[in-house]
């Protein structure tokens, strides 16, 4: 019996002071990422004008210096490089005061004449590096099938994960 109430106590005993163990708090480590905030808090400024323009042209020389271009194929080279080359400016967008002020609409016409300039600028420079592409030799046109996609940027940034399931499986729709 003397065993048994030992053991009881021993087990107690052990089992109070790893309780005690763990509810100290752990002595305080850096953050792994020397004091920065986590990536999901850090807020990026879209590049300014200036940045963008030097990153084109910085990865445009790249480019032209893969393709290693004729002297007959500078002129059409010129005309792709300003078809593609982007605005000076970033898009305007709408004032949210004045977007407030409209009609329903008003705001669809609005949003329909932005999307066929869009449409329009994008036509273009389709057009230009079609244009460009058909000056090539085939061996320039492998390098510039591989080479030009970032150059001419991909359509979207890709989603985060969990983005672009099914409606019904976040929430249930909306009852009238």
């Amino acid at each position: 019996m003397k065993t048994s109430t030992s053991r009881c106590l021993t087990a107690a005993l052990l089992a109070s002071l790893s309780w005690v163990a763990c509810a100290q708090s752990a002595p305080a480590s850096p953050p792994e990422n020397g004091g920065k905030p986590p990536r999901h808090e850090k807020r990026l400024a879209p590049p300014s004008p200036a940045e963008r323009q030097a990153h084109f042209a910085k990865r445009s020389a790249e480019l032209k210096a893969k393709l290693k271009l004729a002297a007959e194929q500078e002129p059409a080279w010129n005309t792709f490089i300003s078809a593609v080359q982007p605005p000076s400016t970033p898009p305007r967008h709408p004032d949210p005061a004045e977007w407030a002020q409209l009609t329903t609409p008003e705001r669809l016409n609005q949003m329909d004449a932005r999307h066929q300039e869009r449409s329009q600028q994008q036509a273009q420079r389709h057009q230009a590096i079609k244009t460009f592409y058909a000056t090539l030799q085939p061996e320039q046109q492998k390098v510039f099938d591989a080479e030009a996609l970032p150059l001419m940027g991909p359509p979207h940034p890709p989603m985060p994960p969990g983005h672009g399931t099914q409606r019904s499986e976040h929430r249930p729709p909306r009852q009238p």
